[in-house]
């Protein structure tokens, strides 16, 4: 009896509506928007979030990530031409760090250099990474073709190179050059790999680039001194550094904060100058959640006042309609309708038009993410309780705004009702 009375009421509801469509269907256009820029919204920023945490993520929560950094005051001294900055990670740093902390499982150096490859016509900028093979582990990408380096590269000094893909794209096309030789600068080495490399996305900066070619680190050392010298707008900047990077691995993720705080009271007496900067990715991670999460909010919540205006929109048209059917309400009092029925009766009508405009506007929020990434090739992640939010959103609107104008409507005096014109 109850299931037949609400489904009578909704086939009426849907008939008031329909009597006036273009009026009905400006006002679900409030919902449309707000329902569909809701979801869009929400599935940018869940895309970019997603994106940042995967980066963070590949950096391993169980590292600690150290990096030398030119000091201050070394900058302010830069211009002078004969000057030869001296700062950074030492190797006896390296050393100190893996025989000092019984939680740092291995510590991985990296000695980078800037240099020019070339492969018959063709060259290239590289970055030369001397390290060790451990850094494949901590810095895990896929192999594109043939291996890694080795501990048999390291025990015989070999001449060994792995590329970056894009380098390797850069140099050698679509040749299968493994096993190749390499001119780099003045060395030649042999080519044993590709690596796929990550180039950073979602603003954080992973160890490896785009343009890197990995060496033995004792290659490195070998054929390059500690002393870089570089070319700038006509002056020559001379630069003395160790190493350029260290990844540090942690036995458990619950010692990766107090292992990183220790590390930096140990560093901090060797480099009074502050030449090193630290990265735990594990606070990172934290961070970002906690950013996506604000994120989340803040875009939502942006979003919710286009909500909020639709709601306004709806309450003003049922007001309208309570006017203009106020001798209809005085005859269904007159009969016997009850007040209750007659708030039913707005409030199945405000359901409708927010309902149907939150389900519409959903199709239109998924489809914008959709287009985004297509056009933009931008990361975008439609989420379940995006829509299921603002679906509730909308539904809830439509109560709020309605209930008012139903009151309204339920509070005439049927005889002054049926004596209006």
């Amino acid at each position: 009896m109850a299931q037949a009375r609400l489904l009578r009421n909704v086939n009426l509801g849907v008939k008031s509506l329909l009597l006036h469509k273009l009026r009905s269907m400006l006002t679900m256009l409030g919902v449309v928007f707000g329902v569909g820029s809701v979801v869009a919204m929400l599935s940018v920023g869940e895309g970019a979030s997603q994106e940042a945490l995967a980066q963070i993520q590949r950096l391993g929560s169980n590292n600690i990530i150290i990096s030398s950094r030119e000091p201050s005051e070394d900058r302010r001294q830069g211009s002078e031409q004969t000057m030869t900055l001296m700062y950074g990670l030492l190797y006896d740093d390296a050393r100190r760090i893996e025989e000092s902390f019984d939680r740092v499982v291995r510590v991985v150096p990296a000695k980078i250099i800037p240099g020019e490859a070339r492969m018959g016509r063709m060259t290239a900028d590289l970055r030369i990474v001397g390290t060790s093979p451990d850094w494949f582990d901590l810095v895990q990408r896929e192999i594109v073709a043939g291996r890694t380096l080795t501990k048999h590269d390291v025990e015989t000094d070999a001449g060994v190179v792995v590329l970056a893909e894009h380098a390797a794209r850069r140099l050698l096309g679509t040749r299968h050059v493994i096993g190749e030789p390499l001119r780099i600068d003045q060395e030649i080495y042999r080519i044993v790999g590709i690596v796929r490399a990550d180039a950073g996305g979602g603003g954080v900066q992973t160890p490896d680039r785009e343009v890197d070619a990995y060496i033995p680190i004792n290659v490195a050392r070998q054929r390059y001194s500690d002393l870089i010298v570089e070319r700038q707008s006509g002056a020559m900047r001379r630069e003395h550094i160790e190493l350029h990077e260290m990844i540090v691995q942690v036995a458990s993720i619950d010692d990766v904060e107090p292992t990183a705080a220790a590390i930096t009271a140990m560093l901090d007496r060797f480099h009074p100058r502050g030449d090193y900067v630290m990265a735990v990715p594990l606070a990172l991670l934290r961070q970002a959640q906690e950013t996506q999460r604000i994120f989340s909010i803040v875009l939502g919540s942006i979003a919710g006042i286009s909500l909020l205006v639709g709601g306004i929109g709806i309450m003003n048209i049922m007001l309208a309609s309570v006017t203009e059917r106020t001798r209809e309400i005085g005859v269904r009092r007159a009969i016997g309708a009850k007040r209750r029925q007659i708030i039913g009766q707005f409030l199945i009508e405000t359901v409708v038009l927010s309902t149907v405009g939150g389900l519409v506007g959903v199709g239109m929020g998924v489809s914008i993410p959709i287009a985004i990434t297509y056009f933009a090739d931008m990361p975008t992640v439609v989420t379940l309780w995006s829509v299921l939010l603002a679906l509730g959103i909308s539904a809830t609107v439509g109560i709020l705004f309605g209930l008012y104008p139903a009151y309204r409507a339920a509070m005439l005096d049927p005889i002054i009702a049926l004596r209006h014109e």
